[in-house]
């Protein structure tokens, strides 16, 4: 899908949403060294479905933080998803609002100034409140495939951050680890603040803005992680994240 205009610019930076080949290599070649290192390309078959925003420097230069994006018109079309190849979602096919996929969330590595992911988060805020989404879903990614790396994340996760039942996502995948096998040890209460430093960044923006989780992490090998399905729904983000994000995006 090709972009529709819509730009985005606070102090050093742009966020736009991407238009034509040099911007899809571009993103393609960002995203291979996010997620895997080195050059190469990273690319699959949902790419040609979704919009992709980008951030970059205001002066030209190379796109420094970028993420896709699946609109749905509503809980029937779920299937159509990313996530759906991994998780059961069923449960979500039954909500009634827009809702948006977010995938493919990365930053320059290295990349040291916050205010290039606040305004990706400001950007599609922007684009939220357009559509009037009223769902945000995807898949958080915890780096390696060994789960015993993230037991306290896990553990917090599994004891305070399960989503709905009604919109909780049922087992798919052949290999998943379940949440509550970190959460339910005897005397093993999660430590919060070794549980939020050994979250990726955005979960930690996910769960910020009252977010939550599937009960089970699926093992990827392919991408080499450990992802959980996690869904914001809109109505619930506490007022004072809204208002932080809305300054931002104008």
């Amino acid at each position: 899908m090709s972009g529709t205009g819509f730009s985005l610019e606070r102090g050093r930076y742009r966020a736009r949403l991407a238009e034509g080949v040099s911007d899809r290599e571009a993103l393609a070649r960002l995203r291979h060294q996010a997620f895997f290192g080195g050059p190469g390309r990273d690319r699959d078959s949902f790419d040609d479905i979704c919009r992709h925003l980008l951030v970059e420097p205001r002066e030209g230069g190379a796109p420094l933080a970028c993420f896709r994006l699946l609109q749905l018109s509503g809980g029937a079309e779920v299937s159509r998803s990313y996530a759906a190849q991994f998780y059961d979602l069923s449960g979500l096919s039954g909500f009634a609002g827009p809702l948006i996929e977010i995938g493919r969330f990365c930053l320059a590595p290295g990349l040291r100034d916050p205010d290039v992911a606040r305004l990706a988060w400001g950007a599609l805020t922007a684009l939220v409140d357009a559509a009037g989404v009223e769902m945000l879903f995807g898949c958080a990614s915890f780096p390696g495939t060994d789960p015993e790396a993230h037991r306290a994340a896990f553990a917090r996760l599994g004891a305070h951050h399960l989503g709905p039942e009604v919109w909780r996502p049922r087992v798919k995948a052949a290999r998943v680890v379940s949440l509550g096998g970190f959460s339910g040890e005897e005397g093993a209460a999660p430590d919060p603040r070794a549980a939020l430093k050994g979250m990726p960044p955005l979960l930690k923006s996910y769960l910020a803005m009252g977010g939550w989780v599937s009960d089970h992490a699926v093992v990827d090998v392919e991408m080499n992680t450990l992802h959980v399905f996690t869904g914001v729904e809109i109505g619930r983000i506490p007022a004072a994240r809204k208002r932080a994000l809305r300054a931002v995006a104008g």
